[in-house]
């Protein structure tokens, strides 16, 4: 028998590799790398949120209205009864004629999408309806960016996060199974994570549980409550920065012992904080998360370097998803469930079960039809068509792939394409063996002949499962990338694999028993 050649041997190492890496998805072992199931085998949650885009338009003004405050700070315009009104215009009086034009100039270069209006030394400066346009649409991109972040901080499995039509979000959480599960992730995907920094109003503070939100107004001013006593603050409208200057956000114990939130604010976030604290020294400051007051500690000196905390009775879990959910960024504008649906365990199982039937019998079905019609090249194509389904769930496991029901649909379908080579190579072999050629000449140039048509048909379908994996969202992802790498795995197995074979065992093909061999019988020839 002729030395084993690089091409069976290759094929011997892929085959080796497939069923060690597949072992532990086959038997759901506790160690090694698994396929994840998707929402439909293994049960989860599925919603539809929708987002309040307007607010997303009230939080670009508050966001301008800080960013006038410190443009106009770091370069001493002076200015005063800077607020908001309506809640899509800022207003504000300048007290010098000489800082008009560079106040004009500094808006129109720093502050872009706005329009500013004049009158007398009193402005106003609103939004374009291209920046409101553009505002709320990338709110919901954000959303769904934001959402998606969150949810893979949190250390779920390929979650399914997609925008569906204009102002829809679609979320498919797999492995949700109980009650809490599912409370807790819904808290964190509508979670605003709105981070403020805001002045007291030290000068009416005394009067804010005798003063109602529109005296509040007329001042300035906003009346937020405590989160978790009864307790009301008085703030300064315009925040002193806000969580876009976020950059980091972990969780921490104080010397109590107490989970506590630090985060870090970025170079002009921590230049604008220090700046507010060394003029501040001795009032109070906000710390605001999503409109209620966490802490309001007064200012001991000036705080310089950027870093932040905020503390309160939190649990470790609550502390730990406020973590991701300021990590991750705050929500542009508030989503809500518009509609919601468990799929429940038994119902994957139930796929699963259909599912796995529809493999095992399709695969019986293949392998039986291919020897009975190409006897031993049958045989040694059902080889590479195991050795193909092995390395699919090899590859799958060692990155922790997702599969779906369509995905096991995509199996099912690389089953029929993995032999669908070798019956091309059989074919051209058969054909080539009829007009009288030898075995070894007849199956070299059955492989050259067919590799054309097979590289063909393989790279359109791989470019097929490359657009549907980039475009396409949950199930269509899975369908495509179970496709793509039974193709590529296809390719190894059923041409370079089964090739290896036919060479090695060249010298023991007898052309006397081509029925045996290739399912035909043949006479003469050489």
């Amino acid at each position: 028998m002729k030395t084993l050649n690089f091409r069976v041997i290759l094929f011997a190492f892929a085959l080796i590799f497939g069923i060690v890496f597949s072992i532990p998805s086959l038997t759901q072992s506790e160690s090694g790398k698994k396929i994840t199931l998707g929402l439909d085998l293994q049960g989860g949650l599925h919603m539809l949120l929708g987002i309040k885009s307007d607010v997303a338009i009230e939080s670009r003004i508050k966001s301008i209205a800080a960013s006038v405050k410190y443009l106009f700070d770091d370069e001493e315009i002076i200015f005063d009864d800077l607020r908001i009104v309506d809640g899509d215009k800022v207003t504000f009086e300048l007290l010098d004629q000489d800082d008009v034009a560079k106040a004009k100039e500094l808006l129109k270069k720093e502050i872009p999408g706005t329009v500013l209006t004049q009158n007398g030394l009193k402005f106003t400066l609103q939004m374009t309806p291209e920046e409101v346009a553009r505002t709320k649409a990338n709110a919901i991109k954000q959303a769904v960016d934001t959402i998606r972040n969150r949810l893979n901080e949190f250390g779920l499995a390929e979650p399914t996060v997609a925008k569906q039509g204009e102002d829809k979000i679609l979320v498919e959480v797999p492995g949700i199974k109980t009650q809490a599960d599912e409370q807790r992730i819904r808290e964190l995907i509508a979670r605003a994570a709105h981070l403020q920094l805001m002045a007291v109003d030290e000068d009416r503070a005394a009067r804010v549980m005798t003063m109602n939100k529109n005296e509040a107004r007329t001042y300035g001013d906003v009346i937020l409550p405590d989160v978790y006593t009864n307790e009301r603050y008085l703030l300064k409208q315009i925040p002193v920065l806000d969580g876009s200057m976020l950059t980091d956000a972990k969780v921490g114990f104080d010397q109590n012992n107490q989970p506590v939130i630090n985060f870090t604010l970025n170079g002009q976030g921590a230049k604008i904080f220090g700046d507010f604290t060394a003029k501040a020294v001795g009032k109070r400051m906000a710390v605001v998360l999503d409109n209620k007051v966490y802490s309001a500690p007064v200012i001991r000196e000036r705080i310089g370097g950027g870093h932040v905390q905020i503390s309160g009775n939190f649990k470790l879990d609550e502390a730990h998803d406020l973590a991701i959910a300021l990590r991750s960024g705050a929500l542009l504008a508030p989503v809500y469930v518009m509609e919601k649906r468990s799929v429940g365990p038994s119902l994957g199982a139930d796929n699963i079960k259909a599912s796995s039937m529809a493999l095992a019998l399709g695969f019986l079905l293949v392998v039986v039809f291919m020897v009975i019609y190409y006897g031993m090249a049958g045989v040694i194509a059902d080889v590479a068509l195991i050795g193909n389904l092995f390395l699919i769930l090899a590859i799958m496991s060692l990155f922790g792939a997702t599969l779906t029901l369509p995905g096991m649909a995509g199996i099912v379908l690389t089953v029929g394409m993995a032999v669908d080579a070798n019956v091309i190579i059989n074919e051209r072999i058969r054909e080539l063996l009829h007009e009288g050629k030898s075995v070894a000449k007849a199956i070299e140039d059955g492989y050259d002949k067919a590799f054309t048509a097979i590289l063909d048909a393989n790279v359109t379908t791989l470019i097929a499962a490359v657009v549907l994996w980039a475009y396409g969202t949950g199930p269509l992802k899975g369908f495509a990338l179970t496709m793509g790498i039974g193709i590529l795995a296809s390719m190894l197995t059923a041409i370079v694999g089964t090739h290896g074979i036919y060479q090695w065992l060249l010298p023991k093909i007898d052309r006397k028993k081509l029925g045996f061999w290739f399912g035909i019988k043949t006479e003469g020839g050489k």
